[in-house]
């Protein structure tokens, strides 16, 4: 059993970019080589900037080429709450952005040629009890009315179709959601970013930022010091005390994946016979699909626990028990993959994007980064040229932080594990 994510195990490998020396400035330094820092390097470079991305490990290391390669539409709040929230004309254009961003994906591998087994396979949004199938019709007609966007309610005899489990009580299907190798993608978009003319320099960490006195930035890193004009920061969960800004306004909860065996075309197929993305509407719920090969990505919180190589064997035992409860079928499949990573949560459950003080940042996708750190890559890009009206999440400043003195470590987060759990079990 690999413990190391399948999505870049199976991708392309990445060329070394370790190395090589600085420039002694630049116009743009973006720290983190996950999908934001990538797209906006890649943006920004399309522009004609000097860009250049430093990255403490590899591209991909951080939650980009760790999560459940799905890449669908639908905000991070349900689409009632964030009518109630921001009011009908904010909320819908909210929702757009999210829309759009799974476009931009899908338009971005055809540009730049990114052969990463991207398809519209549809997402089912399925519920665990049948006492939730009126708000699930009720979110459709929302979702018609209010966002001009069309989805199917399946009855539970209707999911048969869709799934071989009698575990779910039906589902919404979004026919916009989307399938996709995020490992190709995130090799992908690095070098494309490339041809654009960034540069890229790996295995080297941003471990302090300097404001200069007539303006820009100076970063210190592991091999030297560089002047931008401009700074992104763009670690999400992966931020570090050197920024210790975002990390308090950032919660980071662990989430983890098991990966089987090879399962066969027709065993596959028995599984999810036309390939859906499938996703728990539940507050601890899971995520799953088939990759290319016919394996079963199965993943979800299991521990609200960091991860690390022993937290993650044991979250995937979790997992797997999880996976044969909803898929018999599967008991005493072998399991060759399990891995876990940091999700960024913001403490209002949206993304957030913008500048403190001249340093742009975009971070806390809350489970929703495949096409939203792409497509806020490209924002940042519009925003560091003068067009702030390109970011869709202006005006949602970050939430005042309710936990006092908290200094980005979660230690309360088996607490509400436990909560969120007995709630799904309650109610």
């Amino acid at each position: 059993m690999k413990q190391i994510p399948y999505w870049m195990d199976t991708a392309p490998a990445l060329p070394d970019r370790s190395g090589k020396d600085l420039p002694d400035e630049a116009d743009v330094v973006v720290i983190g080589g996950g999908l934001t820092g990538l797209s906006t390097a890649y943006h920004a470079a399309r522009k004609g900037a000097r860009v250049v991305l430093v990255e403490k490990d590899q591209v991909g290391s951080g939650a980009s080429g760790r999560n459940g390669s799905h890449c669908n539409p639908g905000i991070t709040i349900s689409p009632a709450q964030a009518r109630k929230r921001y009011g009908q004309e904010r909320a819908r254009e909210l929702y757009d952005a999210f829309r759009d961003a799974v476009d931009m994906v899908e338009e971005l591998a055809v540009r730049e040629k990114i052969d990463c087994d991207f398809h519209r396979a549809g997402r089912l949004g399925a519920i665990c009890k049948p006492q939730h199938f009126e708000g699930l019709q009720a979110k459709q007609r929302d979702l018609a009315e209010n966002f001009g966007h069309e989805t199917v309610v399946l009855s539970k005899s209707e999911l048969r179709a869709e799934l071989g489990t009698d575990y779910y009580h039906g589902a919404l299907l979004d026919p916009l959601g989307a399938a996709i190798h995020v490992g190709k993608f995130v090799v992908g978009l690095a070098a494309a970013a490339e041809r654009a003319g960034a540069e890229i320099h790996e295995r080297n960490a941003a471990t302090g930022l300097t404001r200069l006195p007539g303006g820009g930035f100076s970063v210190e890193t592991l091999r030297g010091t560089i002047r931008a004009k401009q700074v992104m920061a763009a670690t999400d969960a992966y931020t570090d005390n050197s920024m210790p800004w975002f990390r308090k306004r950032l919660i980071n909860v662990g989430s983890f994946i098991i990966v089987t065996e090879p399962l066969g075309e027709a065993r596959a197929k028995e599984l999810i016979p036309n390939g859906r993305l499938l996703v728990a509407q539940k507050n601890v719920g899971n995520y799953i699909r088939l990759t290319p090969d016919n394996r079963l990505a199965f993943g979800g919180r299991a521990r609200f626990a960091p991860s690390n190589p022993a937290s993650d064997v044991k979250s995937g035992d979790i997992l797997k028990r999880e996976m044969t409860e909803i898929f018999p079928q599967l008991a005493g499949t072998r399991i060759d993959y399990v891995w876990g990573g940091m999700v960024g949560f913001s403490w209002d459950r949206i993304p957030h994007a913008g500048d403190v003080n001249g340093l742009y940042y975009s971070m806390g996708y809350c489970g929703h980064g495949v096409q939203m750190a792409t497509y806020m890559g490209r924002a940042v890009a519009e925003m560091m040229d003068g067009k702030p009206e390109a970011n869709p999440m202006r005006g949602f400043g970050f939430p005042k932080v309710p936990v006092p003195f908290y200094n980005g470590t979660p230690w309360f987060l088996p607490f509400g594990g436990a909560y969120y759990k007995a709630k799904d079990r309650l109610s």
